[in-house]
């Protein structure tokens, strides 16, 4: 039995470009010959978040928050709080420095993979250092416990690990069936995948679970339904996805199509209402 479909296209996320100095940036400099959007950050927002309060749209079971952040060079988000979550951040371009509270600093790059249990507190900052574009995905999973022991992690990205095949991320730290670079506090996976042009790559979903994927460069077809660039499909219910690349864009990796995939335990009714 083939599992549900529900194609999320881009024009139904939520655009936010907040104002430079709320995260501690000078003024917009329009003059940078390497960015062509009139803000410093251009966010898309999959669920409620921040100024976007939608009822319809909360969450996805587990998952509570999913922007896809594009970054000025030389800008970022200063020292915030988390406290209560699992935070996943995925690389797509560029260079993302983190620095936190607990003598963490480092910098990644693209196809690279970070956690971070805030649990009982953690203030960390963002920032893109670098000359060119950062755009990231991150994504925010209400852990199995409150209260727990912050941690902090990451995986530098290797492109022969996701080429036409996809790299198993992420995982539950209770998973000893599986050997994934990061663990979390929850029954959730992550996985990405970079594609050749015409190149098909094959998951089975479990029963029991759903899934949530994101095309984040090129045009792909799940399960015969095409989600271009921004766009992003939830899946319900066990079966085979198959996912095809039918277009692609220059990366610094080649021609190719990126997608990313979460997947987790299946909750009755959950996922996007108001469409």
């Amino acid at each position: 039995m083939a599992p549900t479909i529900k194609v999320v296209p881009s024009s139904k996320l939520f655009v936010s470009e907040p104002n430079p100095s709320w995260f501690g940036n000078s003024a917009n400099e329009p003059n940078d010959p390497e960015w062509t959007n009139g803000n410093w950050l251009k966010s898309r927002f999959h669920y409620s978040f921040a100024e976007y309060r939608n009822p319809a749209n909360s969450n996805f079971g587990v998952l509570r928050v999913m922007n896809d952040d594009l970054v000025q060079p030389h800008r970022g988000f200063g020292a915030h709080p988390h406290r209560d979550m699992d935070i996943i951040t995925y690389i797509v371009n560029g260079q993302l420095t983190h620095e936190d509270d607990m003598g963490t600093k480092e910098t990644l790059g693209r196809g690279s993979i970070q956690f971070m249990t805030a649990g009982r507190g953690v203030t960390h900052s963002e920032f893109n250092h670098g000359d060119k574009p950062l755009r990231f995905i991150q994504t925010w999973i209400v852990p199995s416990n409150r209260g727990l022991k912050p941690n902090y992690g990451s995986c530098t990205g290797g492109a022969e690990a996701r080429k036409n095949q996809f790299q198993h991320l992420v995982s539950d730290n209770k998973n000893d069936k599986v050997d994934t670079p990061v663990k979390i506090s929850q029954d959730v996976d992550a996985h990405a995948a970079e594609l050749d042009l015409g190149q098909k790559i094959v998951h089975d979903l479990p029963e029991g679970r759903q899934a949530y994927l994101l095309c984040l460069e090129g045009t792909v077809k799940v399960n015969g339904k095409e989600l271009d660039r921004h766009d992003a499909c939830e899946v319900h219910g066990g079966g085979r996805i198959e996912i095809e690349a039918t277009g692609v864009e220059v990366t610094e990796n080649g021609h190719v199509a990126h997608v990313l995939m979460f997947s987790m335990k299946e909750v009755p009714g959950s996922g996007r209402k108001d469409f």
